[in-house]
């Protein structure tokens, strides 16, 4: 079971966008796909035709309840939904820092620290025979993404190719570099440069002061039919092989080896 986590510690970058299409071709191609959403926002969990009043997301991590009582199945048409399954988020989840602090003795006991409860569930939830689980998390550096990243096999981050977007990855990368060396050394990183205008000379000055700093994939163009997929509820793994947004993920897929 391969853990990914679509993490940016800044909103607007494309990171559900990325997550649920991640999800799609995974599915698409008949592996068997856990999407977590952490974000309270609960973006992941309504593109997959999921909306519920209050997620169990802090009881499950904590360990009050069980992943069977947390999980529920993907809606949407097409054939490859059925290979999806997913752990909803509710706007109840902007309390979870509150309620880690309220159970430190329980989590201290059962998982020595908190950073490690994500790691602990997903381990435990071995059995029940996922190839991947993608974890969709919020655009913040809070308790949800270090969580996930020591958790993770991988983790992939959407930037935009603008100065706000790039500066913020110093932070980011930095936690990356604490996490890896302290409680995950096996972690990678692919930086996925997203809702990219390549007409304009001053993004393809930033995608290549970019990859003069870190390996970058590919990148996403921002196409109309990006959004259509989000509004539509049909991933871009189900349009023409034509279509632009088609062939760029198909480039992204390839040079990820997913």
């Amino acid at each position: 079971m391969q853990v990914i986590t679509v993490a940016n510690n800044k909103g607007g970058v494309g990171k559900t966008m990325q997550c649920y299409q991640l999800i799609c071709h995974l599915a698409n191609k008949g592996h068997k796909v856990l999407a977590i959403d952490l974000d309270s926002q609960a973006n992941l969990s309504t593109t997959l035709g999921v909306q519920i009043a209050r997620t169990l997301i802090p009881e499950w991590l904590i360990g009050d309840v069980s992943i069977e009582d947390v999980v529920v199945p993907a809606e949407g048409k097409g054939k490859y939904v059925k290979n999806i399954s997913l752990i909803p988020s509710s706007r109840h989840l902007a309390n979870f820092s509150k309620l880690l602090i309220m159970s430190e003795g329980e989590i201290r006991k059962n998982a020595g620290r908190k950073e490690r409860l994500m790691r602990l569930r997903l381990q435990q939830a071995q059995d029940l025979d996922f190839d991947y689980v993608v974890i969709d998390t919020p655009p913040m550096l809070g308790d949800e993404l270090i969580m996930s990243l020591v958790a993770s096999d991988r983790v992939l981050i959407p930037t935009q190719a603008q100065d706000y977007s790039i500066d913020g990855l110093e932070e980011l990368m930095d936690t990356f570099e604490i996490i890896k060396e302290t409680e995950n050394p096996k972690l990678e990183f692919s930086i996925i440069p997203s809702m990219v205008n390549l007409r304009r000379k001053i993004e393809r000055q930033r995608l290549e002061e970019l990859s003069q700093s870190f390996n970058i994939t590919p990148p996403i163009r921002n196409l109309v039919q990006m959004q259509e997929s989000i509004s539509v509820g049909r991933p871009i793994c189900k349009m023409g092989k034509k279509s632009k947004g088609h062939q760029d993920y198909e480039e992204l897929w390839r040079s990820l080896n997913l």
